[in-house]
């Protein structure tokens, strides 16, 4: 008789150890590497090829973003945990990303101002989330704001290749 289990995770579940926060737990955990990785080429001169490891980490990083949600819906394993902890994980993979592009000098002149933009409101928003949980209001995640999180990986995804991204499309370089 096989014991392995093929249903889902026990509906309800409140605990820290659930599939959903374990992939928020998982993102957390790829920033230092994608960070590493940008840092290792751009600063220290290494190969073009850890901009590739930077931006699969970062894609896989991407991904459990999605990821987290749909399977905390579909198994009903929403907690309080997972709540806080998702967007502070979005909000530490997008601004370390963008200090790194800023550090590396993609992200320069005019176009560093986007990247103040992007910081400030996400700052604010956490703020606001924050002010707002203390008087017992609740601010549901929009569909735009899930959008806005999408295009906005997307975006940041493009900018780790870097030179990378330039060999294989050379048409993009000048």
């Amino acid at each position: 008789m096989n014991n392995v289990s093929t249903r889902a995770p026990v509906r309800g579940t409140k605990t820290s150890l659930t599939l959903p926060n374990i992939l928020t737990y998982a993102r957390i955990a790829a920033i230092p590497v994608v960070v590493g990785c940008i840092f290792a080429q751009s600063i220290l001169g290494g190969p073009l090829a850890l901009r590739w490891v930077a931006l699969a980490v970062f894609i896989a990083a991407a991904i459990t973003d999605f990821l987290d949600g749909y399977y905390a819906r579909i198994w009903d394993q929403h907690s309080a945990f997972g709540r806080m902890l998702d967007p502070i994980a979005d909000k530490l993979l997008v601004a370390s990303c963008l200090l790194m592009l800023a550090a590396d000098g993609i992200i320069h002149g005019w176009t560093l101002w986007a990247a103040i933009v992007i910081l400030c409101r996400e700052i604010l928003v956490s703020g606001l989330r924050e002010y707002l949980a203390a008087l017992r209001v609740s601010v549901p995640v929009t569909k735009l704001a899930k959008w806005k999180t999408t295009v906005q990986l997307v975006a940041i995804g493009f900018l780790l290749a870097g030179d990378a991204g330039d060999e294989i499309l050379p048409i993009t370089t000048q």
